[in-house]
């Protein structure tokens, strides 16, 4: 059982991470190249690859990151035990090993994973990289002035859920053994058939312990990746980032480390990084951007200039728009009202109002349509793509309310394209047809976040989204429908109030499995069996348009992240 606090953290940590991520793409070009961009397609080494960023990489510390995968640019500075497959699409999915040998040796029921480290490893100052520098990293990330990462391990290592840090409890975690230099053991809770997945965390990047200054470690993080930080200003609002001489490429498979400088360039405004890589002069020619998307205007323009249509990734982050239900507040109460409205509901005006067919896909899945989640094709209130009011206003007539009803849907004034004026809107002109009477309730983005997230505040008719850390089904419904993860005090995420025993006891079940083929299959039929419920209705998957520069080559982005993988490009 997760203790909610951790929970309450962990989720609080997500929202940020996915406004960070909001707008990556995944599926990007199958060739490996810029098209379009003339000259050698080859990618070579050298030169100075540009990142154009709206938001600073604050907090450079691997105990305070919340990354997936390796992350972006901390990838380039911290290796972990696991990583992510650098590939395009589905390929970019797996687990694959980093500074381990393989992705994790479980005993039997999955409790104890053993890891062995490759040997050569090698700190920037060219000291050997041990199995202890790891355990004192993930120690460190329980410190509370650390506070900021992806908290699991606090939940997952036996006997962690107390622990503070190893600047107040010099004794360490006994969860973590190192039985000497190269061997690193982890003691669980209980079954997770997905801790190679965890051990991608930026918080299993290995520290020395001897060049940890606390807080002030984030301003000179000692590199365990293919670059190193040689200047970090206004706290990630620009960084430069060089080779680290002692990284070897024999001993990681993963980044390609091309250019010899990364320039990283946060804190501007969305509209002028799409101009600045828009035009690509000077520097912005070998530039590029990892969390700025194309809007729909923007992307009109592009999309007529064959030059610029060229040279746009293109794809899919495991991310699902929805409207949530609270079942303890009238009307909601009723499963037929929740079903009438999920009849009700017009997708296609939905996706028009996120932008259109190019940056927005119809739901009608939870999970998204990605196969390492699992997504299994279903509706259980199949409507077509326009609604079907005749459907949703018999079903108000069983439920009583034959001559319609009112109701109040809260979302954000936040001109995004998750929860927007935009999307409530159109879901208030669809419901009208059906005879639902529809007032919207805006609230400034902080306000809806607190309110839609507290058990005692939490209205009961919302706009909601929701990502993955890692592309499974486990991170997906867990903290959506997990009855244990409940939290009656603190930051609520399970909107529906769902505490059935036979979904929690299937959760736990998956997550004994360590054949992540077989857990996908079970997490799309527990996602089935979940949205028979209306408990949430699934509006949209985004689809997500970026621009790189015109010197830029070996265009790598994954369904993992749905991120530009700045560890693989070249610049010209």
């Amino acid at each position: 059982m997760r203790q909610p606090s951790v929970i309450a953290r962990r989720v609080a940590a997500a929202s940020v991470s996915l406004v960070v991520a909001a707008g990556a793409a995944a599926c990007g070009p199958k060739d490996n190249d810029a098209k379009g961009s003339g000259g050698d397609s080859t990618p070579h080494k050298g030169g100075t690859l540009t990142v154009l960023n709206s938001q600073p990489q604050t907090d450079f510390d691997p105990a305070r990151l919340y990354t997936s995968g390796g992350g972006n640019v901390p990838s380039l500075v911290f290796r972990t035990l696991t990583t992510r497959n650098r590939e395009n699409g589905a390929a970019g999915s797996k687990v694959v090993p980093d500074l381990a040998t393989d992705t994790g040796r479980p005993n039997k029921d999955a409790t104890v994973w053993t890891y062995t480290l490759k040997k050569g490893l090698k700190y920037e100052d060219g000291t050997p990289i041990t199995s202890a520098d790891i355990k004192y990293g993930i120690e460190r990330s329980f410190a509370p002035e650390l506070s900021g990462g992806a908290p699991y391990l606090r939940d997952w290592l036996a006997g962690a859920a107390d622990y503070q840090g190893p600047y107040k409890d010099k004794k360490g975690l006994s969860a973590i053994e190192t039985p000497d230099s190269r061997t690193i053991v982890f003691h669980l809770d209980k079954p997770e058939g997905e801790f190679p997945f965890l051990a991608t965390q930026t918080q299993f990047a290995p520290v020395p312990k001897g060049k940890d200054n606390g807080t002030k470690y984030e301003e000179h993080p000692v590199s365990s990746g293919p670059y190193k930080v040689v200047k970090n200003e206004n706290d990630g609002e620009h960084m430069l980032l060089a080779r680290n001489t002692y990284w070897s490429a024999a001993t990681d498979a993963e980044r390609k480390a091309y250019p010899d400088t990364i320039d990283v360039r946060s804190g501007l405004d969305s509209s002028v990084i799409n101009q600045r890589l828009s035009a690509s002069q000077g520097a912005d020619a070998a530039a590029v951007t990892t969390d700025t998307n194309l809007g729909p205007a923007e992307l009109a323009k592009v999309s007529g200039d064959k030059e610029l249509a060229a040279r746009v990734g293109t794809g899919h982050f495991g991310y699902t728009n929805y409207i949530a239900f609270n079942p303890t507040v009238k009307p909601f109460d009723n499963p037929k009202v929740r079903q009438a409205i999920a009849y009700a509901v017009d997708r296609s005006s939905v996706v028009n109002a996120a932008g259109g067919s190019a940056l927005a896909e119809p739901a009608t899945t939870f999970l998204p349509d990605q196969k390492s989640f699992g997504h299994t094709p279903y509706d259980p209130f199949p409507a077509g793509a326009s609604g079907n009011a005749a459907k949703a206003r018999q079903l108000l007539a069983e439920a009583g309310h034959k001559n319609g009803l009112s109701v109040t849907l809260t979302h954000s004034n936040a001109k995004d394209f998750e929860t927007s004026p935009e999307i409530a809107t159109a879901v208030q002109d669809a419901l009208k047809k059906a005879g639902i009477t529809v007032k919207l309730q805006g609230l400034e983005d902080n306000d809806y976040r607190d309110t839609i997230h507290s058990v005692k505040t939490e209205p009961g008719f919302f706009l909601a989204h929701w990502g993955a850390d890692w592309p499974s089904g486990g991170p997906f419904l867990a903290p959506i429908f997990d009855g244990r993860q409940i939290v009656k005090d603190g930051a609520n995420f399970n909107t529906g109030l769902l505490n059935d025993k036979s979904v929690n006891d299937e959760i736990d079940a998956i997550n004994k499995l360590t054949d992540l083929d077989a857990a996908a299959k079970r997490w799309g039929a527990l996602d089935q069996k979940i949205g028979e419920q209306a408990l949430v209705v699934p509006l949209f998957h985004p689809v997500y348009k970026r621009l790189y520069g015109s010197d830029v080559r070996n265009i790598v982005i994954s369904d993992w992240t749905g991120v530009l993988d700045i560890s693989q490009v070249a610049v010209k």
